[in-house]
């Protein structure tokens, strides 16, 4: 099978691409696999791609951002999305005679304004699926009224958690689209898990207001008040460096709290932390909490929406407090600096919960997904919901099987893959 993913700019940095990146690399080992990136700015990408993969750019920045039809605003590319700034009718133009020439069977767009370009111009032999890396309240009323529009082109449209895939089926009201929750994946380990001995705090991503960095490092300084040999290490890069450099400094954390820079592969700095840590107000999905906790680091992280309380099971592979909540936030903290015993004994049952996200259940998930939007093509079965549909996922709720138990299950196609030791 031939699969195109269509991303923004791959060249960039940022959890969208590093999970196209990976989903393209695990598909590649059984399909024909190319990222086709709207825009490009460097010679090569930030993240690392598997060769198997093909990569090409539809504008190159470095020549054409003077190009007249650049210098002009996009048409298609609907105008109340986030990045419509950045393109415009030279990327209209490009896109749009990819996407009619593309030798591809399926297509996946990664944001909604391609999204919207695949929906109304990809040829009709073309399986179209949307993905949405953010969520649908994420989104301006404006931008929601011109996706419902569009999106019924779609053969399926994938979030990232369980909550937002309700809320598409609920406020978007798509006959026709199947609409699942599709979840991030992340690659095998390759190195030796973290043993939760080293006195290291982790925390990782773009240092952007939303994460609450600075939340982090106040709560931290609480630790370090306490247990002065502890360290908090930070790695990413963004605007808020120089602020959450001069916090550090005022709060005496200097000899304590760094900002790493951005680091790629992080799996080599995650092991060499005992806890991993995030303060966010808002988490689309939570890409860094898996990667933690699949190297073996019980993850103290805010209860924001959607993604973390999906993942993370409270006092079983991490903790969770409320958003914006220092105080809770530094308590967390503090109990797991404390018991090195249960920091070590949550740390291995997070690697092992973690294991949900490897590549295989969610390539086998996206295979699926495929099969049953060609089927419903063809007639042969009803193409709304998730496969399995909701009264599967009922029956298993009403078990007593955890959200995101439920998720995986389906996702996986076997309740076999349910954890030992659930109801």
């Amino acid at each position: 099978m031939r699969i195109s993913f269509l991303l923004h700019n791959a060249y960039g940095i940022g959890g969208t691409i590093t999970t196209t990146f990976n989903l393209a690399g695990a598909l590649a080992d059984r399909h024909e696999v190319e990222i086709v990136s709207a825009l490009r700015h460097r010679e090569r990408p930030n993240a690392a791609l598997d060769p198997k993969v093909a990569l090409r750019p539809l504008v190159d920045l470095r020549h054409e951002k003077e190009h007249p039809l650049h210098l002009r605003p996009a048409r298609v590319f609907p105008a109340a999305e986030y990045r419509h700034r950045q393109y415009s009718e030279l990327t209209d133009e490009r896109i749009g005679d990819h996407l009619a020439r593309t030798g591809a069977d399926v297509v996946i767009g990664t944001r909604p304004g391609l999204n919207v370009h695949l929906a109304r111009q990809a040829p009709d032999h073309v399986i179209r699926i949307g993905q949405e890396h953010l969520t649908l309240d994420n989104h301006p009323p404006r931008l929601r009224t011109e996706l419902r529009r569009a999106y019924r082109r779609l053969d399926a449209l994938t979030t990232v958690t369980e909550a937002d895939a309700a809320a598409y089926r609920r406020k978007m009201r798509l006959p026709g689209v199947r609409v699942e929750a599709l979840p991030n994946s992340v690659p095998d380990p390759v190195l030796p898990a973290a043993d939760g001995t080293a006195k290291v705090i982790v925390a990782a991503g773009r240092l952007v207001p939303v994460k609450r960095y600075d939340l982090l490092v106040e709560a931290f300084a609480r630790v370090a008040a306490q247990y002065p040999d502890w360290q908090l290490r930070i790695y990413g890069k963004g605007e808020e460096h120089d602020r959450l450099r001069a916090l550090i400094a005022r709060v005496g954390l200097s000899n304590n709290a760094f900002l790493m820079g951005a680091a790629t592969p992080m799996e080599g700095e995650w092991v060499k932390g005992s806890i991993a840590a995030t303060a966010a107000d808002f988490e689309p999905f939570g890409m860094t909490i898996v990667e933690a906790m699949r190297c073996g680091l019980p993850v103290v992280s805010t209860d924001c929406p959607h993604g973390p309380a999906e993942i993370i099971e409270h006092g079983a592979d991490g903790l969770l407090v409320p958003v914006g909540d220092r105080d809770a936030l530094g308590d967390a903290l503090l109990d797991l600096v404390r018991d090195g015993e249960r920091r070590a004994l949550m740390g291995r049952t997070a690697r092992e919960n973690a294991r949900r996200y490897a590549p295989a259940p969610v390539v086998a998930q996206v295979e699926r997904l495929i099969e049953a939007a060609r089927a419903a093509r063809a007639g042969d079965r009803p193409p709304p919901g998730p496969p399995g549909g909701d009264r599967l996922r009922q029956a298993l709720v009403s078990r007593g099987f955890a959200a995101r138990d439920t998720a995986y299950a389906l996702a996986s196609g076997a309740l076999r893959t349910v954890r030992k030791g659930r109801p």
